[in-house]
């Protein structure tokens, strides 16, 4: 791909992100766009993250890549995320409804406390959770190339794929503390309709971040 295709590739990225920006601070279509994923939440959480997510996993790999590239499986990726952000649509609730039921019953200290509330329900969803998420996209994504690739995709031959070390000791220890811990602290503050959304725009970030786990694993 040429410079000017990645220059023209840059700014058809930002203008996406910039229309799902102006979306949301238009009041009327803020509106609109929130009463739909209301009355639909698992519809809503797909599209969010079918879309979102897919834009970070293109800019990690512009990052990755120096270039813009569509990679192998696209749809199918997108579809995995969409599935993932129907998983998270109902997993928000079931963390935060449990730690405010378990500060109430005295389980968990400072009840009515927001920002108590949203860290323990960062916390303890980036500590169970979190991690399986990040197994089951990746698993999920090597499934897919694997499939279009013609490689074997048995359990085993997947397992061997992955870089644990990586998945250890970068995307669970260091971004689950460093990174998505405070982000979803943050997240958890806000009002319950903005939630996955602001989750939906955070996975642009795991692109990046993907794509800096794709280089730390290249120079092993």
């Amino acid at each position: 791909m040429t410079k000017k295709s990645n220059i023209g590739g840059d700014f058809l990225w930002g203008f996406i992100l910039l229309l799902w920006i102006v979306m949301l601070v238009v009041p009327a279509s803020r509106t609109t766009f929130l009463s739909i994923t209301g009355a639909h939440p698992y519809l809503g959480g797909f599209f969010k993250f079918a879309i979102l997510a897919s834009m970070g996993d293109l800019l990690g790999g512009r990052i990755l890549n120096k270039q813009w590239v569509i990679p192998q499986g696209f749809i199918f990726k997108a579809i995995l995320w969409g599935l993932l952000g129907m998983a998270i649509s109902l997993v928000f609730f079931v963390y935060s409804g449990g730690v405010s039921y378990a500060q109430g019953a005295g389980k968990l200290p400072f009840a009515n406390v927001a920002f108590a509330t949203a860290f323990f329900t960062s916390f303890i969803m980036n500590t169970t959770f979190g991690p399986m998420l990040f197994i089951f996209h990746k698993f999920g994504d090597l499934f897919i190339d694997a499939k279009i690739e013609k490689k074997g995709h048995s359990v085993k031959e997947l397992v061997s794929r992955v870089d644990w070390q990586t998945m250890v000791g970068f995307s669970w220890l260091k971004t689950q503390t460093f990174v998505w811990i405070p982000c979803h602290t943050v997240v958890f503050l806000l009002p319950q309709e903005y939630r996955v959304l602001a989750s939906a725009f955070l996975s642009i970030v795991l692109g990046i971040l993907v794509a800096i786990s794709k280089m730390k694993s290249a120079k092993k």
